[in-house]
Order: C-alpha cells, then sequence, then structure tokens
C-alpha cells in the first residue's frame, strides 16, 4: 500500500514490528519534482510503543489487517485481563503489561470494550469513551466560608485516583473519561 493511501488507524508491518498509525504529517518540498513526504507517529501492536517513521508517498508499506470485536470484560486471570467476544463468547486474554493504565478504568462485566486483532491474536483493547467507576475513599466536603468549588482526590473502586468536584461523596458512581481520566459527571 502507497504510504499517500494510508489513513490514520490504519496497521501497518515495519521492520518486522506491527503498528497502528496515530498521527499523519504531509510536507510538500518547493519547487517542481519534489516528492511529498510523510511523516507516520505510530505505535506498535501490541506494546504502543512510540515510533516516527518518515517516507515518501510512493514508498510500500505491508498493511495488516486489523479486526476489531466488540467485547465485554469477563475476568483477570493472574495478571492478565479476559475479555469474551460479544457474539460468539470467544475469551480474548491480554497482558497487564499490554493493557497498561487502562486497567484503572476495567470494571467486572464492562461492555462496550473492542479487541483488536491481528490474524485472530488480540493485540490491544479499546475501551468505551467513559466507564462508571464508584468512590471510595474521598475526603468529606469542607463546610466553610468558601465558595470556590476546589476539587479534590478521589480514589476509585479500580484503585485510580482521579480529581473530583467537592460535593461528590464516598460510595457514588460517577462517569469517567477512559481518554482523560477526567471526572464527568454522576453516573
Amino acid at each position: 500500500m502507497k504510504a499517500s493511501d494510508i489513513k490514520k488507524g490504519n496497521v501497518v508491518e515495519h521492520n518486522g514490528t506491527v503498528y497502528q498509525i496515530r498521527d499523519i504529517e504531509r510536507s510538500s518540498p518547493q519547487g517542481r519534482g519534489g516528492n511529498v513526504k510523510f511523516r507516520f507517529t505510530m505505535y506498535s501492536v501490541p506494546g504502543g510503543v512510540k515510533y516516527d517513521l518518515s517516507v515518501g508517498g510512493d514508498d510500500e508499506l505491508r498493511e495488516v489487517e486489523l479486526s476489531r470485536r466488540a467485547s465485554t470484560f469477563s475476568y483477570k486471570d493472574g495478571d492478565a485481563f479476559v475479555f469474551l467476544d460479544a457474539e460468539d463468547y470467544t475469551p480474548y486474554q491480554l497482558d497487564a503489561d499490554v493493557i497498561g493504565d487502562d486497567a484503572g478504568y476495567i470494571t467486572d462485566g464492562l461492555e462496550g470494550c473492542y479487541v483488536q486483532l491481528i490474524e485472530d491474536a488480540p493485540v490491544a483493547v479499546q475501551l468505551p469513551p467513559s466507564v462508571v467507576l464508584e468512590v471510595v475513599d474521598t475526603p468529606p466536603e469542607l463546610k466553610g466560608g468558601t465558595a470556590t468549588k476546589r476539587p479534590k482526590p478521589a480514589k476509585l473502586n479500580t484503585g485510580i485516583e482521579i480529581m473530583v468536584p467537592e460535593y461528590i461523596s464516598n460510595g457514588e458512581k460517577i462517569l469517567v473519561s477512559t481518554t482523560t481520566g477526567e471526572f464527568g459527571g454522576r453516573a
């Protein structure tokens, strides 16, 4: 596949490693006969190691078929996370180092996940845009003369800590963005 035809989200092979394209910068040199250059910001699949690649528009890259399967988080098996295919209940196992920081957003029975497969092997998971988590430990609202809405830290049931508005208390379920890790309102 020509570099000029590659879009964000495509998965390509380079030097024996599989990468997903996250960002594309295109630069056209001045003057006649200059080749258009493309700079791809890519992340290895699995592993998520960042790699920048600059190529000419006519350079060929081998596209790899990546399939996405709607899945539900089922259980943890040691350090591994097991997701079940929403249609045929195929289990997909992903190691903790592949899940990385996303582990803090994964709760029992979490639906709306997409497991990404290359040649039927699970390599990554895409979480829903936001998840519902429970506040397990946050300081009580400060009573007093402050009218400012200061955020305060809250520990959630998955072990992560985020900043929440002062009026949130222990035991409440809240929405958390899986892309920014920010508080998104009461659930």
